[in-house]
């Protein structure tokens, strides 16, 4: 699931502000502690070599962010492929991973201990030239 920021709705519109807030945008029932992360990738990383060996090769971890620049291409267990750009939020529910199309910057708010589990698994990856 993806938005652009024009596209969720106005809840507050007064001179000094304006909130806007997207009901609905994933569920987080499950899930202990989040945490607030910055990515930042070259383009055409691709994650998916990183993520095997996990739970159909794909991160099981939600995500809900913000891209701040580039686009980024989640890919779903099913075939599906979205593309999130600089301007859009973005929730990547579990079963997917990631390719940058561009140089992107993103901030991202995970489970804690899932995400970490799932960077603990890309770190390792890394280490053995991945």
């Amino acid at each position: 699931m993806k938005q652009a920021k024009e596209a969720v709705p106005v809840r507050v519109d007064t001179p000094a502000a304006v909130a806007r807030q997207q009901m609905g945008f994933g569920d987080t029932s499950g899930y202990g502690e989040l945490s607030g992360e910055y990515f930042t990738f070259a383009s055409g990383t691709d994650l998916t070599p990183l993520l095997a060996g996990l739970e159909d090769d794909l991160c099981q971890c939600p995500h809900w962010g913000y891209v701040l620049e580039g686009e980024l291409a989640a890919e779903y267990a099913d075939g599906r492929e979205e593309i999130s750009q600089a301007g859009e939020l973005f929730y990547w529910p579990p079963g997917h991973t990631i390719r940058a199309n561009d140089d992107s910057e993103i901030v991202m708010f995970s489970p804690q201990e899932e995400h970490a589990a799932v960077l603990d698994h890309v770190l390792t990856k890394v280490s053995e030239g991945g």
